[in-house]
């Protein structure tokens, strides 16, 4: 069967920017080069609701209005998370070979689920992540920014998404979790291939969720103070497949988030002389210029998605049960009416969409803030005089419907030497882990276009694969 037009198995062909009957694409070249522009051609032409069209001109709606996305979020009576309502879906339009598969298919997730269920996995998530002490985090944050300083510091410089943001997230991850220090490099590797959508995806998913089942084993035997073991023992009950599931979108998601704030906050406390200014003059924290970012650049720009459960209305537009919504965060961060002044600063202000809001508000956001906050206030301490390598106009970005994303960002700095740190004492290795660490990640060749087989295993591969096109 071909695919879809402007799906990414046909490369990159000539797309243009309004579809059949006159509707805007939400892929192609237009919308690929600068998603903030086609957002506010929609928000002209349409008001706070606007039809879309998505790979394969399969139709949705596009929420832009700030209170509107709001409207949708804390609404899940009329805009479920459960994506088996949809009628392209039902109709057949939307078939198991499609790009859009990796996104919308329901999974036992949290994430697409609503009512009691929701309620039951959402808990022991929640549970789980809020327990966790904001010093031990602060303490491995630190502990990984030196080991990274102690490898490119002699060096005078270093290229911050590669060498520092893309590793940092994952490093300190796999010790929430409670997984063998060790382990934290390779599934930094496994996760990046991954991420790619190299034609080793599969297999670095399966390396991923290969470490995860592991993890739950040795838990089983030794359990401590970590996610893992917090959700096999939540009185919710959690199946073992429950507990891997909801730990894979933990690591992948909540990495994947993180690595691209980190990364856009790096480039404007470069870049940015307000920002500059502010912080080596201390009027601005860093807590405040990651709120900027959160409002300027969402490390997801756009969420799929919400599906109405009835016949309804929203943003003047009348939605029709089974359609499928778009949660348009970045276009809801520059809504114009609770943001008319779009050059004004937002120290402190905390009502972007970024995080989300309502039942499914993102569970991790204060440790990804807390990640990001620490690991770049170390990093400047470290590196006071780090400077951009490059003029900021040659800085490139990646898009895609879901999510931007820094590709370098090279810099400078007097050369610093930081002796290392006393290795920490190895703990005992329960009997099952010896074969723990046998399989290496693949190593990842230059990213290529794949198609991922529909299977459980894979969907978060698929996923992440897509993101990334």
């Amino acid at each position: 069967m071909a695919p879809p037009p402007g799906c990414p198995a046909h490369g990159r062909p000539e797309i243009g920017p309004i579809g059949p009957n006159g509707v805007r694409r939400l892929y192609g070249p237009e919308a690929e080069a600068d998603p903030w522009a086609v957002y506010e051609k929609l928000r002209a032409e349409h008001g706070d609701v606007a039809p879309v069209l998505l790979y394969g001109d399969v139709p949705a709606w596009l929420i832009l209005g700030h209170a509107a996305n709001l409207t949708a979020m804390r609404t899940p009576s009329l805009f479920s998370r459960d994506s088996r309502l949809w009628t392209k879906f039902k109709d057949g339009t939307v078939g198991a070979d499609s790009p859009l598969m990796p996104v919308v298919a329901w999974q036992p997730l949290c994430v697409f689920a609503d009512g009691e269920e929701h309620r039951r996995l959402r808990g022991a998530l929640n549970d789980g992540l809020g327990g966790f002490d904001h010093r031990g985090i602060r303490r491995h944050v630190i502990g990984f920014v030196d080991a990274m300083v102690r490898d490119f510091g002699r060096t005078g410089h270093a290229e911050l998404v590669s060498q520092f943001a893309e590793h940092l997230p994952m490093l300190v991850l796999t010790q929430l979790l409670g997984m063998p220090r060790e382990y934290g490099p390779r599934l930094v590797d496994a996760a990046r291939d991954l991420m790619r959508g190299t034609a080793t995806a599969i297999e670095s998913n399966e390396y991923v969720v290969a470490s995860l089942r592991r993890a739950i084993e040795r838990k089983r035997v030794e359990p401590g103070d970590d996610l893992v073991t917090s959700l096999m023992r939540h009185p919710a009950g959690l199946t073992d497949d429950e507990v891997l599931e909801h730990l894979r979108v933990v690591l992948l998601a909540a990495n994947e988030t993180t690595v691209n704030l980190i990364a856009d906050t790096l480039k404007m406390v470069l870049t940015d002389p307000r920002f500059r200014a502010s912080l080596s003059g201390g009027h601005m924290t860093l807590a405040e210029a990651l709120d900027q970012v959160l409002w300027d650049s969402p490390p997801m720009i756009l969420v799929a998605g919400r599906w109405a459960t009835g016949d309804t209305e929203l943003g003047g537009q009348q939605i029709e049960a089974g359609d499928l919504l778009l949660l348009g965060l970045a276009a809801g961060n520059f809504d114009p009416v609770v943001r008319p002044d779009r050059n004004a600063p937002l120290h402190g202000n905390r009502s972007h969409l970024s995080f989300g809001s309502g039942p499914h508000e993102c569970p991790g956001q204060d440790i990804g803030r807390a990640i990001a906050e620490t690991s770049i206030d170390h990093l400047l301490t470290r590196l006071p005089d780090l400077r951009l390598a490059e003029e900021e106009k040659d800085l490139d970005y990646t898009s895609a419907w879901l999510a931007r994303h820094l590709v370098e960002l090279p810099v400078e700095f007097t050369p610093v030497i930081l002796e290392e740190a006393p290795a920490p004492e190895p703990a005992p290795t329960p009997e099952v882990e010896v074969e723990a660490l046998a399989p290496e990640p693949p190593v990842a060749a230059e990213p290529v276009a794949v198609t991922i087989p529909h299977q459980r295993g894979g969907w978060w591969s698929r996923l992440t694969a897509f993101i990334r096109r």
